[in-house]
C-alpha cells in the first residue's frame, strides 16, 4: 500500500485557499473569504484529524461561528457549498479519509470580531450510540493535547442538582455507566454527549428516541453557551459557567439573565447547513 504524505499546515492553508478561489471564481465571483477564516479551517482539520495504524480520518462536523453581522454574508448557500467541496477536496488531497458525509454550517456570537471567526471542528458521534458514545483512546489523546476544559461549567439538572462539567466527554443517559444518569423513562439509555472541543462545550445528540433540544430548537449538535436550556425529551439541563448557585437544591431555577430568547445560539439548523448532493 503506498504511504500519502499529509500535508503540513502551510500546504493545507495554500492549496485550501486555491480551490476555494477557483470555486468562488465559477458561482460567485467577486466574492472573497477572509483569509483568517481559511487558515483556521486549516488549522482545524490538521488538529483534529485522527490517526491509526490503517488511516487518518478528517473531522466531519465544521462550525464557523462569526458575528451576525459577519454571518449575514453568508446566507447564501452556494458559499457555503464552496466551503464544503474545498475541505472535502483538500482532506483527500491530503490522504484522508471521512466516516460520513461532512457538514459546515455557520454559528453566531457577537463576543467575534468582525472579518474574523472561530472554527470548531469534530467528528460525529451518532455512529457511536451504541457503544454509549465512548470516544476511541486515539481521539481522547487528541482531545487532552488539543483542547482545554472550560473553566467552572455546570449543569443545573431539573432545577435540583449541580453536575459540575470537569472531564472533555460527558455521556448522558439511564444507562448506569453514563457519567451524568438520568433516571427518567423519557431519556434514551444513551441520550445525548457534552463533549470540550476548542474551549467550547458542544453537545451531540445519540439518535435518542425523544431529541435533544437547546433553546426549544431540536439539534443534533450544537455549542453551548451560559444560559442554554437544554432539554433531553423533556427533561430540562441548565448550562451555566462561573460561579453555580450557592443552594444545589434550588427549586425554582431559571435560565441565566444574559441567556435570553434574542442571543443568537449555535444550532445546527438545516436552512444553515451545506451539504454536498448525493451523485
Amino acid at each position: 500500500m503506498p504511504v500519502v504524505r499529509m500535508m503540513n499546515l502551510k500546504e493545507l492553508e495554500a492549496r485550501l485557499q486555491n480551490l476555494i478561489e477557483v470555486d468562488l471564481l465559477s458561482v460567485l465571483p467577486g466574492r472573497k473569504i477572509e483569509d483568517v477564516i481559511i487558515q483556521k479551517l486549516a488549522a482545524a482539520i490538521q488538529h483534529n484529524t485522527l490517526t491509526t495504524a490503517y488511516a487518518s480520518t478528517a473531522p466531519d462536523v465544521f462550525t464557523l461561528i462569526m458575528h451576525p453581522d459577519t454571518a449575514k454574508h453568508w446566507q447564501d448557500q452556494k458559499l457555503l457549498a464552496v466551503v464544503l467541496h474545498s475541505v472535502m477536496s483538500v482532506a483527500h488531497e491530503a490522504g484522508l479519509r471521512f466516516t460520513i458525509a461532512p457538514t459546515v454550517t455557520i454559528s453566531t456570537d457577537e463576543k467575534i470580531p468582525l472579518n474574523d471567526a472561530e472554527v470548531v471542528a469534530s467528528h460525529r458521534v451518532e455512529a457511536m450510540s451504541e457503544t454509549n458514545a465512548t470516544p476511541s483512546p486515539i481521539e481522547s489523546e487528541n482531545q487532552e493535547d488539543n483542547e482545554r476544559i472550560p473553566e467552572n461549567a455546570f449543569l443545573i439538572v431539573e432545577g435540583v442538582k449541580v453536575f459540575p462539567l470537569t472531564v472533555n466527554v460527558i455521556n448522558i443517559g439511564r444507562r448506569l455507566d453514563n457519567q451524568l444518569i438520568i433516571d427518567d423513562p423519557r431519556v434514551s439509555r444513551n441520550h445525548a454527549q457534552l463533549r470540550s472541543i476548542k474551549g467550547r462545550f458542544v453537545v451531540f445528540d445519540l439518535n435518542s428516541t425523544g431529541g435533544t433540544f437547546v433553546n426549544g430548537q431540536r439539534t443534533s449538535q450544537s455549542v453551548l453557551y451560559p444560559g442554554d436550556v437544554i432539554s433531553l425529551a423533556g427533561v430540562a439541563l441548565i448550562f451555566g459557567q462561573d460561579n453555580p448557585p450557592p443552594r444545589p437544591d434550588l427549586k425554582d431555577t431559571s435560565p441565566f439573565k444574559e441567556g435570553g430568547v434574542d442571543r443568537p445560539t449555535a444550532i445546527l439548523k438545516e436552512h444553515s447547513t451545506a451539504r454536498l448532493p448525493k451523485k
